[in-house]
């Protein structure tokens, strides 16, 4: 009998020149293969400290109850109690490398431990470790333009479980507060405009900017109806924006995958302006 094939390691490197610098992603072992740094031009983009801040994905169900974020929530860095401990409650199931791109399968702990709750709603799950999937594909640099992250989702929901609603967060990113301006993209004028602190969500993808725009991060997504939020936490002392997707179905969330397509973008506040534009008329319907 052959042995039993290795876990992968979740500590991998991707890098490519994107104008001055090169950007440099880095997944570790401790988030399970989340991407724990994004650095460009001699910052970094990422306020990686438990197991929620990161650039990463989630997913939120309502059990077909009433919904509540967080009590059934699977996240691919790890659960709540990880906190800013060394091992992740997430596994990571393959982790390839292939030059600019980085692909990784994860099976996703619950945000919550049995018996914990969020805002006083307990929560729904009764272990630490789900059977949700999620799938990411990351490649620096699209069509062209390496300030273009191409950030591919697939989330596998599974058999056996019955929701009439899910919340999936293709993609988020936790900021240092120095990336203290929230803007958002507006499409018709191809123009930055500000933004509030929210919490809020709307249709115009968010950037999230150094007061200088030296150094900023932005999000966009072809898929129909994303949704872009932004978060302040004053006293967490972090800035985050996300890209989200819902399904409804009063007769039950279809188990299986669902894929979702965003890009996000590194650089200078115009360098993040221009190749949202670039973007935009990429996937534009005639």
């Amino acid at each position: 009998m052959g042995s039993p094939p290795e876990r992968p390691t979740g500590n991998a490197v991707i890098r490519a020149q994107a104008g001055p610098s090169e950007i440099v992603i880095t997944t570790t072992e401790r988030l399970a293969g989340a991407i724990h740094s994004v650095t460009w031009n001699g910052k970094e983009f990422i306020d990686s400290f438990d197991h929620g801040r990161q650039l990463q994905s989630a997913a939120n169900f309502d059990c077909a109850e009433r919904f509540f974020p967080e009590v059934f929530n699977p996240t691919e860095a790890g659960s709540n109690v990880d906190g800013a401990g060394k091992t992740s409650s997430s596994r990571l199931l393959r982790l390839d490398v292939d030059g600019p791109e980085l692909r990784t399968t994860t099976q996703m702990a619950f945000w919550l431990a049995p018996g914990g709750n969020s805002g006083g709603h307990p929560a729904k799950n009764d272990r630490i470790l789900s059977d949700h999937l999620v799938s990411k594909r990351v490649r620096l640099g699209h069509g062209g333009n390496p300030h273009v992250i191409e950030y591919e989702v697939t989330f596998v929901i599974p058999e056996g479980e019955r929701h009439n609603y899910a919340q999936f967060e293709a993609v988020t990113g936790y900021m240092p507060p120095e990336f203290s301006r929230f803007l958002k993209y507006d499409e018709p004028t191809q123009t930055l405009r500000p933004l509030d602190d929210g919490p809020g969500e709307q249709a115009s993808p968010v950037v999230i900017t150094t007061p200088s725009g030296s150094h900023a991060m932005g999000v966009y997504s072809p898929e129909p109806s994303p949704g872009y939020g932004r978060f302040r936490f004053e006293a967490e002392k972090v800035n985050k924006w996300n890209c989200v997707f819902r399904v409804r179905d009063p007769k039950g969330v279809k188990p299986g995958a669902y894929r979702y397509r965003t890009f996000v973008v590194v650089g200078t506040l115009e360098d993040v302006r221009t190749s949202l534009g670039s973007l935009r008329q990429d996937f534009q319907k005639p």
